[in-house]
């Protein structure tokens, strides 16, 4: 009895110690944040109010807006019911920071980048997928991916018209010409995916094309499409009372499709056959850099997903919209017919692409109004600021304490009037030119779909060369569009966004 008495008093000696100790560091933390805040001059962002200890009202109210596919819009009321461009919002253990402010985006993203991560709930749910890569890492890590990546996407590789010209024809087989309805979002991710997987593999996926398509292939593309649209969910709580079988071997299924390439790659000259093809492939420069192949492997993973899916994303938006607005169309068509191609030569140059400032307009409208990637969120690695959002006028600095979650919503900022005047709401290129035509509209950080800053989208000019070549290409083949479908946009999120009903239309070719 003496042995456990005394055991028992250590216990509770030693107990009142570990609070005192947990004490003590709070009230250290708060004396420090207190001074910090002090010394930076913030002041208190609004807060949403919640019915429900932990943000239980406002976790159903999104859970009820993802089902509902209105999760964007949700976003956007938060914003105007509160009357400002940032608010904190409690979320179980989290507490969340939004802000739909430039000045703080910049922040996050520029001038304040290195007190940023990407955040451990994002990398939970993306590393079983995409491993290490560009979109995963931070610091050195992160620089070294960028920088092996960076000559893929030089000048003379995103203009390689042979390459988006090969597979524009297999997509045109596919195209009814006698204005019969054709989804053409489904046909535009088999495209920009059969793009992406010569472009980065050196092979194609050909997934417009039956007769070269492999069943391995094919099994490739079903599991690559059933892993980015569920890989969201895989993190937090949830995940670990929801196991995913399909996902983990889907997963895995990916990771040994792409290692077989790479051993292939490593078979043959590397390289040297980029200079014998005159065509540069990511795969066999990155084999000839680096002889880690899971490297290797999750550094094309991850251009893989933004260069299939952005790009596809664009692709439908702008071809949904122009085929509801005929005056975009006439537009369009009267520039295209404008190009200075040479006789029998249809396919346009880099050069005329890019002066081509209609075109541009109506792609830089469509990003605004509907952005591939619509949030996006860091995690602060230590204590920060964000520029503006505090006090009762919303002007003075917010506290950003370490271990924050903040969450920086595109699609609300790329609509708000005092930016974008009061028609934001509405499709209309030429904000983007003046009145000669010209290039029109000047922005900076209020306009962003590729992101900024240091991770700002190393594939956005290719992305941009693709989509302007399909889309000239696609109205040098048709003179007449019609929508088949007249219900409103709707959002389909998964880690990128597009429209929930595809783009049906009609076309009818040239006579």
């Amino acid at each position: 009895m003496y042995i456990l008495s005394t055991l028992y008093r250590s216990l509770q000696i030693s107990s009142g110690l570990l609070i005192l100790l947990v004490v003590y560091r709070v009230l250290k933390k708060r004396k420090h944040n207190q001074q910090f805040i002090r010394d930076h001059g913030c002041a208190p962002a609004k807060a949403r109010p919640t019915k429900y200890p932990f943000g239980i009202d406002m976790i159903r109210d999104n859970l009820k807006s993802l089902k509902e596919h209105t999760a964007l819009e949700q976003y956007q009321a938060e914003f105007r019911h509160l009357g400002c461009a940032t608010f904190w919002a409690k979320q179980l253990h989290l507490h969340i920071l939004f802000t739909m402010d430039p000045e703080n985006i910049k922040s996050i993203l520029a001038t304040d980048f290195k007190s940023y991560s990407v955040g451990e709930e994002r990398n939970k749910a993306l590393k079983p997928f995409l491993g290490d890569g560009i979109f995963t890492t931070d610091g050195a890590q992160w620089q070294h991916s960028r920088d092996m990546l960076r000559p893929c996407f030089a000048r003379s590789q995103i203009g390689d018209r042979d390459l988006f010209e090969h597979h524009f024809q297999h997509l045109l087989r596919e195209i009814p010409r006698d204005g019969s309805t054709v989804n053409l979002q489904d046909l535009f991710f088999r495209l920009t995916l059969d793009i992406a997987t010569e472009f980065l593999f050196g092979t194609s996926t050909y997934t417009l094309l039956a007769e070269k398509r492999r069943p391995e292939d094919d099994k490739f593309v079903e599991a690559f499409t059933y892993v980015q649209n569920t890989v969201e969910g895989k993190s937090g709580i949830l995940a670990l009372f929801m196991p995913d079988r399909r996902f983990k071997r889907d997963c895995r299924y990916i990771h040994n499709w792409v290692d077989a390439l790479i051993e292939r790659s490593l078979a043959s000259t590397s390289a040297k056959e980029n200079q014998a093809t005159g065509r540069y492939v990511l795969l066999r420069e990155l084999v000839a850099t680096t002889p880690d192949k899971v490297k290797i492997r999750f550094e094309l993973l991850n251009v893989l997903l933004a260069g299939r899916d952005t790009t596809a994303a664009l692709l439908s938006d702008v071809w949904w919209t122009i085929s509801r607005e005929p005056q975009v169309w006439t537009h369009l068509q009267k520039e295209v017919q404008a190009l200075e191609t040479p006789l029998g030569e249809e396919r346009p140059v880099f050069e005329e692409l890019k002066d081509m400032n209609y075109l541009r307009a109506v792609l830089n409208e469509s990003l605004r109004l509907h952005p591939a990637v619509p949030a996006n969120s860091r995690q602060a690695v230590s204590d920060t600021t964000l520029p503006v959002g505090g006090g009762k006028d919303g002007k003075s600095p917010v506290f950003v304490p370490k271990g924050t979650l903040v969450s920086y919503t595109i699609y609300a900022m790329h609509r708000r009037k005092d930016l974008y005047g009061d028609d934001a709401e509405d499709f209309k290129p030429d904000r983007w030119l003046d009145e000669g035509g010209k290039k029109g509209l000047r922005v900076g950080w209020e306009y962003l779909p590729f992101n900024g800053g240091p991770r700002i989208c190393i594939g956005q000019q290719f992305a941009l060369t693709e989509a302007s070549y399909i889309t000239v290409r696609l109205l040098q083949e048709f003179d007449r569009i019609e929508s088949r479908d007249q219900a409103d946009w709707q959002e389909k999120l998964g880690l990128t966004c597009t429209g929930l009903g595809g783009c049906k239309v009609s076309l009818t070719a040239r006579e």
